[in-house]
């Protein structure tokens, strides 16, 4: 029974010794680039579709009628254009106008932004004029303006 447990003994270690030292050897192996995959096919392209034909906007129209009616909306155009064109003039004309009242306007709060600092101005001297009075008790019969 020695003999066995002495031979399972020396051939675990064997095992053992062999199972480290191929382990050891695959980790050492450099590993092998991946494959490259082989293109797949491109899709095929898309077909342009033939554009069905217009049909007549106006079938059963001689030449004479669609040359009428195709002057007649001319002609709608036109005074259509006309009309916009007054439109134009006529609010170039009142935008001219707002422009020189807005002038005006800004004249007169100038003018009254001056009158209003020269009141300021004449309210402070007489102010000041005051305080002369009252705490230097100076009674003049003068008054300066």
């Amino acid at each position: 029974m020695k003999n066995y447990q002495l031979f399972g003994l020396f051939v675990m270690l064997f095992l053992i010794t062999n199972l480290e030292f191929s382990y050891a050897f695959e980790t050492e192996q450099e590993p092998e680039p991946p494959k490259i995959p082989e293109p797949s096919p491109g899709p095929d392209p898309i077909k342009k579709q033939e554009p069905e034909p217009v049909p007549d906007p106006f079938p059963g129209e001689s030449e004479s009628e669609k040359i009428q009616r195709l002057t007649e909306e001319n002609n709608k155009l036109k005074k259509q254009n006309t009309n916009l064109q007054d439109q134009i003039t006529t609010l170039q004309n009142e935008k001219s106008r707002l422009n020189e009242e807005i002038l005006e306007l800004n004249d007169m709060i100038d003018n009254l932004k001056e009158i209003t600092m020269e009141q300021i101005k004449v309210i402070l001297d007489l102010l000041n004029q005051l305080k002369n009075v009252i705490f230097d008790k100076n009674y003049s019969p003068a008054i300066e303006l």
